[in-house]
């Protein structure tokens, strides 16, 4: 207060000698000020005593608040107690109890025991009452037979009939001719009141007769109306086929006025390389159509023996990148086992290659690294050439398609592996390693291999193999031999058989899925529509194989494909015939089997 009083006075010393502002004076600010700074610290000592205060209050409560959690952590300390003691007290009691049952079950076993013992003796007691009844009822027959016997004794030492009375046996004669003579009128009145009825037993039996005769004559009723609609059916198949038969002859008649004759495929015996043998060996088991690639075949072979180049086809884009060249190329002339060689040892390398290029920029690579850069054109045209001409030799037409882009590479790899499969099982099942299986064996292994296969594919397949309906299961087969090659890289007739039902499969397969679209081939399909359909026809398909379908058939890749239930699914469509063209050059094929239909 004096630092204060101290600081008025020197203000208001100021102020007097200082001129005055017109308004508030010196002393009034300064009053204003300290009255100001006075409210605030008395606020500031009103808040802090009502802080302190607060805390005063609090203090019982805090006080109060350690005795309860005291309290509380004697009573969880008793219960923890408590809790032990019963815990202690119900070990006891399982021990008990499990040693009560230990007992229990022992007295059990004691009583089995006993009871199966008891069952022994009640059955030998029972195997000798059943003795002492029979030898008591044999003991009764014997009385009862000696009992008899002293009867028939007593009676035939009494005295004869013919010692009674005159009269009483005349009079006995009497009554016994009045009941014959009223016996003979009861019966001849019997049958004259039922002299047409039939005795009971013989009603029934007829009756039985007639029941089972009817029955017959339902039965035959009835197969009469089977048969005779029947008949029926077989009249109309009759008219439907005699209308066929007549179109057909209408046709024939129509063909043979118009047709050119068939062929006389005997004549190119004496055309062909090799003579009549060659052409019979070349010509066996084939049809027209494939007696005329045959002969387009050796025709085109001698064309192509007698160039010497072959005219460059320029660098177009339509033009295969390994045969873009200007200009003329040499014709290498290589023999046909030779170019099958060629194309083998190129799978083999395209097998083993990691980085995988494309087909044709490898082909041209491999030709590079065979022949080196100067003679690869010419190989490449070379080999072009020979397997554009050979359609029959295997080989080389999976070859010409795979460098074409008309089959997927993987055809081949997965048609190698299957094949390669079916070996392995074979050899599995060989127990011997004699290279020798059972027809039976035989059957199981291409059964278990090809489960999807019907039966007439099965069967179709051991016809290949060498069966024949005389054959028995145990006749043997050498099976190695179904998988060999000749020399132009030509499989046996088995092999060939998997490969063609492979290709009747995926034309099935995809036919299925043409007829679940149920859309014309000129109309547009879209990608959920296609991935439906193909789930429907086959459900055991996975969403990365259905992927793979919809990639190659709508020519997005994987990555670009639109998740299930997006809006933009609807926005990807092509044309179905060039989406089924599409799926026929990969590896499609069913994974699992169509769900059959609910039944009606």
């Amino acid at each position: 207060m004096a630092c204060q009083q101290s600081r008025y006075h020197s203000f208001s010393s100021a102020s007097r000698l200082q001129p005055q502002p017109s308004g508030v004076t010196i002393d009034e600010s300064f009053l204003i000020e300290n009255k100001s700074t006075q409210k605030r610290k008395l606020l500031q000592k009103r808040r802090t005593l009502h802080q302190r205060e607060k805390i005063r209050a609090l203090e019982p409560l805090k006080a109060k608040l350690v005795t309860v959690n005291e309290d509380c952590n004697e009573r969880i300390l008793a219960m923890r107690a408590e809790e032990k003691h019963e815990i202690s007290l119900l070990k006891k009691e399982k021990m008990n109890l499990l040693k009560l049952i230990d007992k229990k079950n022992e007295e059990k076993i004691s009583l089995q025991s006993e009871v199966a013992k008891l069952r022994k003796n009640l059955a030998e007691e029972y195997l000798h009452y059943l003795s002492e009844r029979d030898a008591r009822k044999i003991l009764i027959a014997d009385l009862n037979e000696l009992r008899y016997q002293r009867e028939d004794m007593s009676l035939a030492q009494s005295p004869g009939i013919w010692g009674e009375d005159p009269v009483k046996l005349t009079l006995a004669l009497k009554m016994t001719r009045q009941d014959l003579t009223r016996t003979q009128m009861e019966l001849n009145t019997m049958k004259a009141n039922f002299g047409d009825v039939v005795p009971r037993r013989d009603f029934e039996m007829q009756e039985k007769t007639n029941k089972d005769l009817q029955e017959q004559l339902d039965t035959l009723r009835a197969s009469y109306e089977e048969v005779h609609k029947e008949h029926e059916i077989l009249m109309q198949l009759h008219m439907s086929t005699l209308k066929e038969r007549d179109q057909f002859f209408s046709e024939l008649q129509e063909i043979q006025r118009t047709s050119t004759p068939r062929p006389d495929w005997t004549k190119c015996e004496d055309v062909v390389a090799g003579g009549p043998e060659r052409w019979q060996m070349l010509a066996e088991g084939k049809n027209s159509d494939q007696l005329v690639d045959v002969l387009l075949e050796e025709i085109g072979s001698g064309l192509l023996r007698e160039k010497e180049f072959f005219p460059g086809l320029g660098y177009g884009e339509a033009i295969p990148a390994f045969l873009r060249f200007e200009g003329l190329v040499e014709n290498k002339k290589p023999s046909k086992k030779d170019v099958v060689d060629l194309l083998k040892d190129a799978w083999k390398e395209r097998l083993a290659e990691e980085q995988k290029e494309t087909f044709p920029d490898f082909f041209f690579n491999f030709l590079e690294r065979r022949f080196g850069p100067s003679d690869a054109m010419a190989w490449a045209y070379t080999i072009f050439e020979n397997i554009k001409i050979f359609h029959s030799n295997e080989v080389m037409s999976q070859f010409y398609a795979v460098l074409m882009g008309k089959r997927s590479e993987n055809v081949y790899v997965t048609q190698k592996e299957t094949v390669a499969q079916l070996l392995k099982e074979m050899t599995n099942a060989d127990s011997q390693n004699e290279g020798l299986l059972t027809m039976e064996q035989f059957n199981t292994v291409l059964k278990s291999t090809f489960p999807l296969k019907t039966e007439e594919q099965i069967q179709e397949l051991m016809e290949a193999g060498g069966w024949h309906p005389s054959s028995s299961n145990a006749d043997l087969l050498n099976y190695r031999s179904l998988f060999m090659e000749d020399e132009e890289g030509q499989s046996e007739p088995f092999v060939q058989k998997l490969w063609e039902q492979y290709m009747d499969e995926k034309d099935e397969y995809l036919q299925q899925l043409k007829q679940e679209l149920g859309t014309e081939l000129y109309e547009e399909v879209t990608l959920p529509k296609l991935r439906g359909a193909l789930m429907t026809i086959d459900p055991s398909l996975d969403k990365q194989t259905v992927n793979t379908y919809m990639s190659q058939a709508f020519q997005l890749p994987v990555s670009e494909l639109p998740e299930d239930s997006d809006e933009k699914e609807e926005g990807v469509v092509e044309i179905l015939q060039t989406a089924l063209e599409r799926l026929q050059v990969i590896d499609i094929r069913r994974v699992g089997p169509r769900e059959p239909e609910p039944a009606n």
